[in-house]
């Protein structure tokens, strides 16, 4: 099979676990020199080692990225160390899920800061060297929970919102740079995301709700945005919205 990504530096974050993991290998099958970042470095020694036989060239960023300033710092050394980031996939986050009148506020202002700000400011980063090549592409991953706003996640759907609206913005910002912005939006997947839930009745709900229905999979992600990102130059897949079949909201 053709490897459609060969030559091309991908930089990954959230990829200890998930749909992270999934996608930095899937980037690697398919020829990408990957940078993995996450905050567990044991589990990105872990992948490095999956990486390595498939030519990725590993480079691991140990980054806690509620920080912009981490954020930031990851692209750089990412494009110090390949001499270039040509995909960039923002998949860090947190789901702190509990009702409006019970919030812990700071626990949201985090969550808002590693899923929207940090998200943003890897974003600005990896913008001047895409734009100074002319060709580049960053992947968001949002959530339905950006389309639909269920009970309890009142604070989760604003990040997802937020990435829905600032990754269309930037699309439009880019475009004529031939940057190309895509936003994933999955439904309910099978990954760690839950543990995140701290408030007992909100995580019921959710188990309950999981338990009806056949998740995705964290590699049904990672097709995803492989797809996207493997396009012809001149097709932006914009936006995807992707549910389990079982899933009805």
């Amino acid at each position: 099979m053709q490897k459609r990504l060969t030559g091309r530096v991908a930089l990954v974050t959230g990829a200890s676990s998930g749909i992270g993991e999934a996608t930095a290998l899937a980037l690697a099958e398919a020829g990408a020199r990957v940078a993995i970042a996450a905050r567990r470095r044991d589990r990105l020694e872990a992948l490095a080692e999956r990486l390595a036989p498939l030519g990725a060239e590993p480079l691991i960023l140990t980054a806690d990225l509620v920080s912009e300033t981490e954020a930031q710092r990851i692209v750089a050394e990412t494009e110090a160390h390949f001499g270039r980031l040509d995909i960039l996939i923002n998949n860090a986050g947190v789901m702190y899920l509990e009702p409006v009148a019970e919030a812990d506020l700071g626990r949201w202002r985090q969550m808002l800061e590693l899923n929207v700000l940090s998200l943003i400011a890897a974003s600005q980063a990896a913008l001047a060297g895409m734009r100074a090549r002319r060709e580049g592409h960053i992947v968001n991953i949002s959530s339905v929970a950006g389309r639909v706003a269920n009970p309890n996640a009142a604070a989760y759907a604003a990040t997802k919102f937020g990435v829905v609206g600032f990754s269309e913005s930037l699309r439009r910002e880019v475009y004529k740079d031939n940057v190309r912005v895509s936003v994933i939006e999955p439904g309910m997947v099978a990954t760690e995301l839950r543990e995140h839930i701290g408030h007992a009745g909100a995580r019921q709900a959710v188990e309950a709700r999981v338990a009806e229905m056949r998740q995705l999979l964290p590699e049904d992600i990672a097709d995803t945005i492989l797809f996207c990102v493997t396009r012809p130059s001149h097709v932006c897949i914009n936006e995807v919205l992707l549910r389990p079949t079982d899933q009805e909201r």
